[in-house]
C-alpha cells in the first residue's frame, strides 16, 4: 500500500525539520540548497527518518524541480501514516518568516 503526501520544501534553513503550517499542509524545511537534487535527497531522508520508513520506500513523484513536491510513501497505510504525522508540530511563522 501506497500513500501520496503533498509537502512545501524550504531548503537552506538552520535545521531539518517536518511541521505543519497553520492550514494542515507538511512543510519540510531543510538544510541543503535546491542544487542537483541535494534537497531532494534530503526530503527523503527526513521523511524516512520522520515517519519510520526505510528511505528506499519513500519516493519523489512530483515536483522534483520546486519547492512543492507530492512525495510517495510505499509500506504505510493512510491511517497508519496519518498517526505518525499527528505529532507534529504546528509552526506558527508565515510565509514572510515572522512570528504571528
Amino acid at each position: 500500500m501506497a500513500v501520496v503526501l503533498e509537502v512545501r520544501v524550504v531548503p537552506r534553513a538552520r535545521r531539518r525539520v517536518l511541521t505543519r503550517d497553520p492550514s494542515g499542509r507538511l512543510r519540510a524545511r531543510i538544510t541543503e540548497p535546491p542544487v542537483d537534487g541535494a534537497a531532494n535527497r534530503a526530503l527523503v531522508d527526513l521523511l524516512a527518518r520522520t515517519l519510520g520508513v526505510k528511505r528506499g520506500d519513500v519516493e519523489v513523484v512530483h515536483g522534483e524541480r520546486g519547492r512543492d513536491k507530492r512525495v510517495l510513501v510505499h509500506g504505510c497505510s493512510p491511517a497508519d501514516l496519518e498517526a505518525r504525522l499527528a505529532t507534529l508540530a504546528v509552526s506558527d511563522v508565515d510565509k514572510a518568516g515572522s512570528r504571528r
